[in-house]
This record gives C-alpha cells, sequence and structure tokens, in this order.
C-alpha cells in the first residue's frame, strides 16, 4: 500500500457542526471510563459515540462487529485484513452521517475510539502479513483515505500508560490470555499512536495515565474538553 500525505481535515464554520473529541489509547488504558465519565458530566450539551465493539448486537453496526469476531479473535481478525479496514472505516462513515441527519445537533460530540484507531489497529494487523511494508506508512494512508469521506476530528485525546499494565487490564476484562500475536498488535498500536502524536501535535492531546486514579484521569480528559469548548465559544463571538 503507498504511503500518503494526510490532507488537512476540511473545516466548517464553528457554528456548522458539533465539536467532535476522540478519545484514544491502546487496549485496557482507560478510555471508555473516561469518555462516559465525560459525558455525563457534560449532559444533554453531549453525544457519547460508544467504541464499535460495545454496540448492541441487533443494530447494523452490532451485526458487522459479530461478523468481525466469529473467528473469536479479540482484534477482529478474519484472515482478510483489506475487507476489516474498509468495514470499520464504512462504520465510521455511517457514524458522521446518522449524525448529520439528527434534528437537534449536539453541542459536543465524544467518541470512544474513533478514526485513529482503524488507522493503527488495521495498519499493524496489515503489515503483520506484509513485513516489508512500513506500519506508519499505511496508518497514515488509511487517515488520508477517510478524510475524503468525513472529517478528522477536531480534537484527539490520546491516553497512554503502562503497556503491561494496560494489556493485563485488557486481558483481565475479556477473560482470556492474549496470544502472542495479540501482544505485538497492541505494542504496534502504541508505536503508532505515538508517532500520530507526535506528527500533530495541534489535534493531539496525550494525557499520561501511568499511577492515576482513574477518576484523576477523567478530570484531566474533562479540562481538556471544556477548554477546547471555551476555545470554540471564543471563536464563534469573535
Amino acid at each position: 500500500m503507498n504511503s500518503a500525505a494526510v490532507p488537512a481535515p476540511r473545516r466548517e464554520p464553528a457554528f456548522a457542526r458539533p465539536l467532535w473529541v476522540t478519545i484514544e489509547g491502546i487496549n485496557g488504558v482507560g478510555k471508555t471510563i473516561a469518555a462516559r465519565a465525560l459525558a455525563a458530566s457534560l449532559g444533554e450539551r453531549c453525544l457519547l459515540l460508544d467504541e464499535v465493539t460495545d454496540q448492541a448486537g441487533y443494530t447494523l453496526t452490532g451485526r458487522v462487529i459479530s461478523a468481525l469476531a466469529a473467528e473469536d479473535d479479540v482484534c477482529l481478525r478474519t484472515g482478510h485484513p483489506v475487507v476489516e479496514t474498509l468495514a470499520l472505516l464504512a462504520l465510521k462513515i455511517r457514524e458522521a452521517e446518522r449524525l448529520a441527519a439528527i434534528p437537534t445537533v449536539p453541542e459536543v460530540v465524544i467518541e470512544d475510539r474513533g478514526v485513529d484507531t482503524v488507522a493503527v489497529y488495521q495498519a499493524a494487523i496489515l503489515c503483520a502479513q506484509v513485513p516489508e511494508a512500513d506500519p506508519a506508512h499505511v496508518a497514515r494512508h488509511v487517515l488520508s483515505t477517510m478524510s475524503r469521506w468525513r472529517p478528522l476530528p477536531d480534537a484527539t485525546i490520546l491516553l497512554t500508560g503502562n503497556r503491561q499494565v494496560c494489556t493485563w487490564r485488557f486481558a483481565d476484562r475479556i477473560g482470556r490470555t492474549l496470544a502472542p500475536r495479540d501482544v505485538h498488535v497492541i505494542e504496534q498500536a502504541d508505536a503508532l499512536y505515538a508517532g500520530l502524536a507526535a506528527a500533530e501535535p495541534d489535534r493531539y492531546t496525550v494525557i499520561d495515565t501511568a499511577g492515576r486514579p482513574v477518576e484523576a484521569v477523567a478530570d484531566a480528559v474533562g479540562a481538556v474538553v471544556q477548554d477546547l469548548v471555551k476555545q470554540r465559544e471564543a471563536d464563534r463571538a469573535a
């Protein structure tokens, strides 16, 4: 897969759509807890988009995820990584399309895992089959492709932490031992997230969760989003 530069996200006037914030990070770092706590604190001003793997099985998204999980692989690997990538990107595009169709647009959208998740995890999975490929280039190519169909997030909060601790938490939560290839994907995703954050400091805010209680992490995420909301209000008033 050829690499492609990530174009700047299409920017609409501040009043045209909600502030879209994605919370990212490797498995077990605490994204979902932080996203739900933040959504609760924002109340009716906020729409929370749950991680696609947490959505109800009777929905279209749930049925697609069930199909991808048919092999009982924690990374949704069916042996067809290109098809998996396209399916996951399509679900992300559908989220944006559904949001555009609702009658009352929220002030803030909090997304538990977004297009960056698809980019980094699928790059790791794809490159496991093509060792000579550069995962960072593939991840950027996926983001570039997606940006033609829906804007990239206005802001991305990347939660980082001790990878071994996060991996243990994830394994404990799903009640199974991770295979070496699962651990490799998480390790690769961790490195790819770091690279994207370094390359796009205007979009990414990195919060280290190591040694911090979940409440403190949620408060830190909330402070970042509140600052973003205030900045948007100031831009709107200018």
